[in-house]
């Protein structure tokens, strides 16, 4: 923090004792000269008595020296509230705040790049990748309205609070607050700027409105069938027992279709919730792609298709949350088998220690590549790569961009042996993109399709496997 760090001087105490001693010493003497000059014969014994006088005023005043010198900075330490002289505690109060808080130094007021951070607490170096001092506010923050409300706060004086949206994979909402401070002694202008979290307040607005929205447009449909064939068996097919019996299988099946769309809904809403919080969880990928095999073998069965699974003979560890990490998994091999014809096959495979372009390496000679999922920058980061492969219709390459929208659904491919509510690889996005990894597609008409999602790598140290 900027403050020295030096110990304030402590002030001589005044002593009523000290000042009696010495005045009452040094007036005896003074007597006892006079005396010794006026009759000579007793000079010596006037001066044996002066010295004596003397050192018993020396005597007495060291209790007093003692009681200043020990009790000058205990009362010191007294005057200051709490010990708040001592700037160490300042500083760790300083970097404890779980919000970022910065101090801003403003230089001329139309020169913005002037503009520097010349404090910055943990959070919010953590947050903006800054040194604790020194970087410059506009490489840090380039928001206009945050920039605006520095202004006013160094050079207009006054208070103000803006929106601010941090850039990256994970969308973050704070609530930028900008307040000016006294000048410093040498004239310069200062404000702090501080930033409050309010990601999980607009989610949950967006979580809201997103599901009125979207249920409203998704149940309509199968309530308007439901609604038909009722009728219709109130009516005149009330005693025609082979109609009633089709409508019934068709409004079960309406049914079950509204049932999976709100469980789907929920789901993904909860995970948008979520998806700014890093998981804590461990788990080994490899294994939870095993058990998804075995959940998924009477799907696979019923659809004569075949399974391979293929993972690495040593444990492909992450933090992750398990159970959405198998959804993952699970909702890329659903569609694969959904999307592969009777008898057709579906390749998964888990590959471990992989760097970002291993792991969205293209694997389809010819097809269309995109990648709907690109993690953040970091150069010494390992992944773990799971991989889906399918020799079903494949896609054309102005479908890919919309594959992770909510409820796209290919044209051409919505039959009715395909059921589905559209929302499985919206969710498999928002998951891995919790998950701080990366999500690529690979298709061509008539050759099938390939998606990866990896995620990224713990080191080997040994970890414990989160419960399912």
């Amino acid at each position: 923090m900027p403050f020295s760090d030096s110990p304030s001087p402590v002030a001589p105490l005044p002593s009523s004792r000290l000042w009696t001693a010495s005045t009452t010493g040094g007036v005896a003497v003074v007597i006892m000269l006079l005396l010794a000059a006026a009759r000579p014969d007793m000079a010596a014994w006037l001066l044996v008595g002066a010295a004596i006088v003397a050192l018993v005023t020396w005597l007495g005043s060291r209790p007093v020296d003692r009681a200043v010198t020990v009790l000058g900075p205990a009362i010191a330490a007294a005057e200051t509230p709490a010990g708040l002289g001592d700037n160490r505690l300042l500083d760790a109060v300083f970097e404890a705040l779980d919000d970022p808080v910065m101090i801003i130094a403003g230089g001329e007021a139309d020169d913005i790049a002037g503009r520097r951070i010349i404090l910055a607490n943990r959070a919010a170096r953590d947050l903006l990748r800054i040194p604790r001092a020194g970087s410059l506010l506009v490489s840090a923050m380039r928001d206009p309205g945050v920039l605006e409300a520095v202004d006013e706060a160094l050079f207009g004086g006054l208070g103000r609070t803006t929106d601010y949206t941090a850039a990256g994979a994970r969308e973050r909402h704070w609530k930028a607050w900008v307040r000016p401070l006294e000048a410093s002694p040498g004239g310069g202008r200062t404000a702090i700027l501080g930033l409050r979290d309010e990601t999980d307040v607009r989610r949950m607005e967006l979580m809201r409105v997103d599901f009125l929205a979207n249920a409203s447009h998704e149940l309509r449909t199968p309530l308007a069938s439901l609604s038909g064939f009722i009728e219709t068996l109130k009516g005149h097919a009330r005693d025609d027992s082979v109609a009633r019996d089709r409508f019934l299988d068709i409004m079960a099946a309406q049914a079950e279709r509204m049932s999976r769309l709100v469980a789907d809904l929920l789901s993904l809403s909860r995970i948008e919730l979520n998806e700014h919080i890093p998981p804590s969880g461990r788990l080994d990928v490899a294994r939870a792609a095993s058990d998804v095999v075995d959940a998924i073998s009477v799907l696979s069965q019923d659809k004569g298709v075949t399974v391979l699974l293929d993972v690495p003979p040593l444990e492909a560890r992450i933090a992750g949350d398990r159970d959405e990490i198998v959804q993952v998994i699970q909702n890329l091999t659903d569609n694969a088998i959904k999307y592969s014809a009777v008898g057709g096959l579906v390749e998964l495979s888990v590959r471990s220690d992989l760097d970002t372009e291993a792991a969205a390496a293209p694997r389809l000679p010819g097809a269309a590549r995109l990648s709907l999922l690109t993690p953040d920058r970091d150069a010494t980061a390992r992944y773990v790569a799971v991989t889906v492969r399918d020799y079903g219709p494949g896609m054309a390459r102005e479908h890919l961009p919309r594959l992770t929208e909510r409820f796209y659904r290919v044209e051409g491919q919505k039959s009715g042996d395909r059921p589905g509510t559209g929302l499985g690889l919206a969710i498999v996005k928002h998951i891995v993109n919790r998950h701080r990894g990366g999500l690529m597609v690979e298709s061509a008409p008539g050759e099938g399709s390939l998606l990866v999602a990896y995620f990224p790598q713990l080191d080997a140290a040994p970890a414990i496997e989160a419960a399912a």
